[in-house]
């Protein structure tokens, strides 16, 4: 049986990116109180997001996308050591040329940040009318609240693509979002509802 305790260990040592604790108990807790059944998650990575969501009850099924080789068989050990690959489904490929059928309640990025826009635009239409979008690390470390103490050409340009996401959010007549900040920073994006 796999232990989350392992997995959190395995992604420090290997320096692997995984949700912060109080994105994640954000995260549990949403699935729990709008009794989320279907998952669909931009960024695998070891699998740790999905296994924690998957724990929150044995009826959710979850679609995850990984692009890097390594990460994705990291993933389909851990969940296999989990007994879960009857519930997460991981697709190996770039998310942005996936085809994901079906509708899901729940769609949570966590994925290539410059991607954001792209990986929102595309895969709304995999959204239940009633579901949500949850995307993670908007704060970037702290970097995207203080743009002027970065002085990496690279990271100032992520940055200023993660606020130009943040932009987006805050200006799409489609979306109404709720930014928290919790974690690395969290925001929450449900159809706007049409009178």
């Amino acid at each position: 049986m796999g232990s989350i305790t392992n997995l959190e260990i395995y992604a420090k040592e290997n320096n692997v990116p995984i949700i912060q604790k109080e994105g994640l108990n954000f995260l549990i807790e949403y699935i729990k109180q709008n009794n989320v059944k279907t998952i669909l998650e931009i960024g695998t990575a070891i699998g740790y997001s999905s296994i924690n969501m998957a724990l929150v009850s044995d009826d959710i099924q979850i679609t995850t996308i990984e692009r890097n080789e390594k990460m994705y068989k990291q993933a389909i050990k851990n969940i296999k050591d989990f007994n879960l690959e009857n519930r997460i489904n991981v697709i190996y490929g770039d998310a942005l040329d996936t085809v994901v059928q079906g509708k899901y309640d729940l769609i949570f990025i966590d994925a290539a940040k410059a991607q954001y826009i792209k990986f929102f635009e595309k895969y709304k239409q995999n959204l239940q009318m009633s579901g949500t979008i949850i995307t993670d690390n908007l704060n970037f470390h702290g970097f995207a609240l203080h743009p002027e103490e970065i002085h990496s050409k690279n990271l100032k340009a992520l940055v200023q693509k993660i606020n130009n996401y943040k932009d987006f959010l805050i200006n799409n007549k489609e979306f109404q979002t709720v930014f928290y900040e919790i974690g690395d920073g969290i925001a929450v994006s449900k159809y706007n509802k049409m009178d």
